[in-house]
C-alpha cells in the first residue's frame, strides 16, 4: 500500500486511513466470484460500521448481517435494502426484535428455542409471520484464536446438535415464524480450507437428517470467517476468493432452488484500513527499548484483547529514501495508563525518533468500530485515499 506521507504530516494523529480503491477492488472481486455460483453476500456490519464504506457496499448489491438493532438501523440508513438484512446475535432484546419485525427484514438468525418463542409471541402481537433461520452449532473446531471460535460445543452460540430435531418439531408447530434457512458460523480469521470443508459436509449431513422431519429450507448460510494476511498485507492484500468459493461449491450439496448465503466482514475491510500514529517519545534502556505512540488500545484494541499481531511500520524512514539505517528492537506501546496498551513487542524498526509517523496495518476490521474513550481520549477521525 502506498501512503501519502507528505499529506499525513499535516493531519493530527492518531487517525484511521482507508485505501478506498483497495476496499472497492476487494469487494468487487469477492462479489464477482460469489456471483459465479449464485451465492448471496451479507456484509458483517460489526467488522466496521464506517458510513462511507457501508454506502459503497450497499451500492454494489451486498446485503447486511447485523448483530444489534442499532446495526440494523444503521444499515438501513446506509442504503442496504431491508429485504437484504439479516439479524443475528445470541441475545436479541425485545425492542430490537420489534423494530426488525416492523422493518420487514429478510430473516432472524435464531440461536435458541426460547428466543424463537419470544419472536413468535412478538410477531403474533403484530399479526405478522416472520422468517427465521436456525443457527446450528456444528461442533467444529476452526483452529483459530480461542476468543474467535464460535462453533464448538463449549461456545455460547447456536442450537446444539442434540437439541436440533426437538427444536425443529416445536418450531414447525408455531404459527408466526417460518423456518426458511439454516445458519452456521464456525469462527473468524480462518486461514485454512479444511474447517470450511468439514462445515460443508456437516451441512449436508444435517440437511439429510432434517428432511426426514419434513423440513427443507430455502437458504443455507455458512457464515463468514475467511482470514486475511496480517503478516504481509502488501503481498496478499486480497484473499483467494476464487479458490474459497470453488471449494465451497465442490463440497456443499444444495437442494433444488436452495441458495447459499455468506457473511464476509473482516475479509473485505481489514486490509484497506491503517491506524496512523506519531511517536511521542522513545526510551532506549539496557534491556528494553520503547517507542511510545500517540495511538493506544483505545484506537485498536485487538493486540491487547487477543494478543493479535499487526504489522508495524515507521513510515518516516520508509519514505525517506535512506537505504541503510540502524535497526533496533522496540516494544511499540501507547499512552493509555495500562500495561496492556502494547501494539507489539520486540518489533525490529529503524532507529526511531520523536515525531516519526507510524502505520499499524490491517486495522480496517475491528479497529475504528471498537474504539473507546477510555482515559477520556478523543476518538480518532477517518480519512480516505480518495479525498487526500
Amino acid at each position: 500500500m502506498n501512503f501519502p506521507i507528505e499529506k499525513f504530516k499535516n493531519i493530527a494523529t492518531p487517525f484511521y486511513y482507508y485505501d478506498v480503491e483497495l476496499f472497492e477492488r476487494t469487494a468487487k472481486t469477492m462479489k464477482s466470484e460469489a456471483d459465479k455460483y449464485g451465492y448471496v453476500l451479507h456484509y458483517a456490519v460489526k467488522a466496521n460500521t464506517n458510513e462511507k464504506l457501508l454506502r459503497i457496499l450497499s451500492s454494489m448489491g451486498f446485503g447486511a448481517d447485523c448483530v444489534s438493532g442499532e446495526e440494523v438501523k444503521h444499515a438501513i440508513d446506509c442504503g442496504f435494502p431491508k429485504s437484504g438484512i439479516v439479524f443475528a446475535g445470541v441475545g436479541k432484546r425485545d425492542d430490537e426484535i420489534n423494530f426488525c419485525i416492523d422493518a420487514d427484514i429478510a430473516v432472524f438468525n435464531c440461536e435458541s428455542e426460547q428466543e424463537i418463542e419470544v419472536i413468535n409471541e412478538l410477531a403474533q402481537a403484530k399479526g405478522k409471520r416472520v422468517n427465521i433461520a436456525l443457527r446450528i452449532n456444528p461442533e467444529i473446531d476452526a483452529h483459530t484464536h480461542e476468543h474467535l471460535t464460535t462453533g464448538t460445543i463449549e461456545d455460547k452460540f447456536g442450537i446444539n446438535l442434540w437439541q436440533l430435531e426437538s427444536v425443529v418439531k416445536k418450531v414447525m408447530q408455531m404459527d408466526f415464524v417460518e423456518i426458511t434457512g439454516l445458519h452456521f458460523h464456525i469462527g473468524s480469521q480462518i486461514t485454512e480450507m479444511s474447517p470450511f470443508i468439514l462445515l460443508c459436509l456437516k451441512v449436508n449431513e444435517l440437511q439429510d437428517m432434517l428432511e426426514k422431519t419434513g423440513l427443507t429450507v430455502k437458504h443455507i448460510n455458512i457464515g463468514g470467517g475467511l482470514g486475511v494476511d496480517y503478516e504481509d498485507p502488501d503481498q496478499n492484500p486480497i484473499p483467494d476468493f476464487a479458490g474459497h468459493f470453488a471449494t465451497i461449491n465442490k463440497y456443499i450439496k444444495l437442494r433444488s432452488g436452495q441458495v447459499l448465503h455468506k457473511e464476509p466482514g473482516r475479509v473485505i475491510v481489514a486490509q484497506c484500513g491503517t491506524l496512523i500514529s506519531k511517536c511521542l517519545y522513545t526510551k532506549e534502556l539496557q534491556k528494553k527499548n520503547f517507542a511510545i505512540l500517540d495511538a493506544g488500545f483505545t484506537d485498536l484494541i485487538r493486540p491487547a484483547l487477543y494478543g493479535a499481531y499487526h504489522k508495524i511500520e515507521n513510515l518516516t524512514f520508509a519514505y525517506s529514501g535512506i537505504q541503510e539505517v540502524r535497526q533496533l528492537k522496540y516494544d511499540v506501546v501507547g499512552p493509555v495508563c495500562e500495561s496492556s496498551d502494547t501494539f507489539g513487542k520486540d518489533v525490529l524498526l529503524p532507529r526511531t525518533r520523536r515525531g516519526d509517523v507510524f502505520a499499524i496495518r490491517t486495522a480496517g476490521a475491528y479497529g475504528e468500530v471498537m474504539a473507546s474513550r477510555y482515559n477520556l481520549r478523543t476518538l480518532p477521525k477517518a480519512y480516505y485515499s480518495t479525498e487526500l
